[in-house]
């Protein structure tokens, strides 16, 4: 097992909001903490749960919030809620992944979830200016957390 919490930011940099997991972890790993982009698909997650003891997985969701809204999970203590995290072009997202490995007992230790808000999910480059502002105050708490 690795050392240390693995931020993991998941989505599509090609669709807008979605982007902004991977806009998270690539933020974090300037600062120097562990982090990578995930843009495959959601099953590969399971075998990265076998080699972390603590992660933190960043995702976009869409639930009809106001954009920007940062929702946190511990998914050790609860299910997440699947249309929350069924944001990607794959059937098989977040919230059935994290399912899945509970079931198959494997699960990290700790796992924590981070969605936040999207506002346009279009094709194109670059976050929507709320869920960036809301990015930029995840990526200082989450080096303040470290």
């Amino acid at each position: 097992m690795a050392e240390g919490r693995l931020h993991v930011g998941i989505g599509n940099p090609l669709r807008r909001d979605d982007g902004v997991g991977p806009w998270v972890a690539q933020r974090l790993n300037q600062t120097g903490l562990r982090a990578r982009i995930w843009q495959a698909d959601g099953a590969g997650l399971i075998d990265l749960f076998d080699t972390e003891a603590a992660l933190v997985l960043i995702d976009a969701t869409r639930s009809g919030a106001p954009p920007g809204t940062l929702t946190r999970f511990d998914a050790m203590a609860t299910p997440l809620p699947r249309p929350l995290f069924h944001n990607s072009t794959h059937e098989f997202g977040l919230a059935e992944v994290v399912e899945i490995a509970r079931r198959l007992g494997r699960l990290p230790a700790r796992l924590e979830v981070i969605g936040i808000e999207g506002a346009d999910f279009t094709p194109g480059k670059g976050l929507s200016t709320t869920v960036r502002e809301t990015a930029r105050r995840l990526v200082s708490a989450l080096r303040e957390a470290t």
